[in-house]
């Protein structure tokens, strides 16, 4: 999950709310007392230029795994390009880090590279989060949702499922996905719909992401009328990371506008619509921890290349206040478009018209 940037265009509003309320009834005083010093100190960085931060994160993504069974072309998972090892988190790890931050986070993403249902343990751990009322999202490419772990992830106490979805013909899909079966995709995507209404479960909220890129973005009115055929909560329409987007090697910038974010300038060459302004919501609210206990600024660090501190040997509350935390934050705010990792970001994008 490079980053939360999407389109909605098929709203429900009696689950949209359902949703919203489920979120809100996470909220204790000390979360929401840890969100409002999180904002205000965010929104005095800005005025005055420079870093403060108060309070602990509102949100974190812990990696389940660096495994995938799918060879995505812009993904590093898939492409098994990482310079960090491969491995799977520990459910000892995980629960002792929750112990210490929970009483302030209010939303928790089991998911940064990698297919988490590949983790043996990792319903395990939703459940663990889930049991501290703190709201779980996840995504996946859906080929492990069989009858059994569907019904497993329904009872987890998972909030929030996110479905990839990048095409509605196995020809279309397999040209991103690659190594993936469409039908596969739609049987585990029934399968929770199923056991959702089996065990009476308002839980997880369904979506189907779809990242639209040239070979699919024809199907974009079709895998909204599938996405109402199978019955799930929502659909979200993604805008896709092309790293090497000047060139766009793999052909896969879309054609519509407002469905890439990337444009074109004088010379016909793609550039990236973020004006990059020299500050990032994400900095002060959220950061990824991946699978070995590294702390990295978000989720564009894909290969840990920024490591603002080691689990293994500080507590996460040090990490989060220690002087490589106040560094990045000051070197963002004084020149972000420097940093290599928000030179591509969509953070702060506004793409639809």
């Amino acid at each position: 999950m490079d980053d939360p940037y999407f389109f909605t265009f098929m709203p429900m509003p009696g689950i949209h709310i359902y949703d919203t309320i489920n979120l809100l009834s996470k909220l204790s005083f000390r979360r929401a007392w840890n969100a409002g010093k999180v904002l205000s100190s965010y929104y005095i960085s800005r005025w005055r230029k420079k870093p403060v931060q108060w309070g602990y994160p509102i949100s974190v993504s812990f990696e389940p795994t660096t495994s995938c069974n799918l060879r995505c072309p812009e993904c590093p998972s898939g492409l098994r390009s990482f310079t960090r090892p491969t491995g799977m988190l520990k459910k000892d790890f995980f629960s002792q880090t929750i112990d210490e931050i929970h009483k302030e986070l209010l939303y928790l993403i089991f998911y940064f590279q990698g297919e988490p249902y590949l983790n043996p343990g990792f319903l395990e751990m939703v459940r663990y989060a889930s049991n501290k009322k703190i709201y779980t999202a996840t995504s996946t490419n859906a080929h492990y949702l069989n009858d059994s772990n569907a019904r497993k992830t329904v009872e987890s106490g998972l909030d929030r499922l996110i479905i990839s979805i990048d095409g509605t013909t196995q020809e279309v899909y397999q040209q991103y996905r690659r190594g993936g079966k469409l039908d596969k995709v739609l049987e585990g995507a029934r399968n929770i719909v199923k056991w959702k209404k089996e065990l009476k479960s308002k839980t997880p909220f369904v979506i189907f992401q779809f990242l639209v890129v040239k070979p699919n973005e024809h199907q974009v009115e079709e895998v909204k009328q599938l996405a109402k055929e199978i019955g799930v909560d929502d659909i979200w329409f993604k805008t896709a990371q092309v790293y090497d987007y000047k060139n766009d090697p793999n052909n896969l910038i879309p054609s519509a506008g407002k469905f890439s974010r990337y444009k074109k300038d004088k010379k016909g060459q793609y550039q990236v619509k973020n004006k990059l302004n020299n500050h990032c919501w994400k900095l002060w609210h959220a950061n990824v921890i991946t699978w070995d206990g590294l702390v990295v600024p978000c989720c564009f660090d894909k290969d840990a290349m920024h490591r603002l501190g080691n689990l293994k040997t500080q507590s996460f509350k040090e990490i989060w206040h220690n002087d490589n935390y106040r560094q990045f934050r000051s070197e963002l705010m004084a020149s972000r478009k420097n940093i290599d990792i928000c030179a591509n970001c969509s953070e702060g994008t506004k793409v639809w018209g």
